[in-house]
């Protein structure tokens, strides 16, 4: 990330006017972003963080990732065949990219198997080693508070890239 080191002029204790080194950090805007994966689910939530995740990539020209995760339960094998899920996961990919096209974009799509999909998005991402990671999340109250939910926290806590959580807009009686 680049840093901008410029030396400051700050007044000393006694009044006299003398340089000191102060370190200004810029922060890695989205200009700064040359990869960006995006979690898709087939969710409105996931559909509009993609459809900004594609303005963002149009106008920065990144390059553009898709993941969905099948999470599987303990109770089967990790590389269990989940058909109807793999085939709903097609779906979806084929969606998102199609989405990607009217951006004049090419998502390359992955679909992966795991036991939790906060881990397998820090682990895509780092093995893509994007920029951003941008993940959609609907207006979920759970106990009276909102909840971001165990995948958003974990990809938030453990990924290396810049997190992008795009809350889709609650409807009005989520807010009461």
């Amino acid at each position: 990330m680049p840093r901008d080191v410029r030396s400051l002029e700050s007044p000393s204790p006694r009044g006299a006017r003398q340089p000191r080194r102060h370190l200004m950090v810029r922060s890695a805007g989205p200009e700064a972003v040359r990869s960006i994966l995006v979690v898709v689910d087939g969710s409105d939530a996931s559909n509009y963080a993609l459809s900004l995740a594609c303005e963002t990539a149009m106008r920065v020209h990144a390059s553009l990732f898709g993941l969905h995760v099948i999470e599987v339960p303990r109770a089967l094998p990790v590389d269990a065949e989940l058909t109807a899920d793999l085939e709903r996961g097609e779906e979806i990919m084929s969606a998102a990219e199609k989405a990607a096209s009217k951006y004049n974009l090419k998502l390359e799509g992955n679909i992966v198997q795991a036991r939790h999909a906060g881990t397998a998005v820090v682990d895509e991402a780092a093995a893509l080693r994007v920029d951003a990671v941008v993940i959609g999340l609907a207006y979920h109250r759970s106990y009276g508070r909102y909840e971001v939910g165990q995948m958003a926290l974990s990809v938030l806590e453990n990924a290396a890239a810049q997190v992008w959580i795009i809350r889709y807009p609650p409807r009005p009686d989520q807010l009461a």
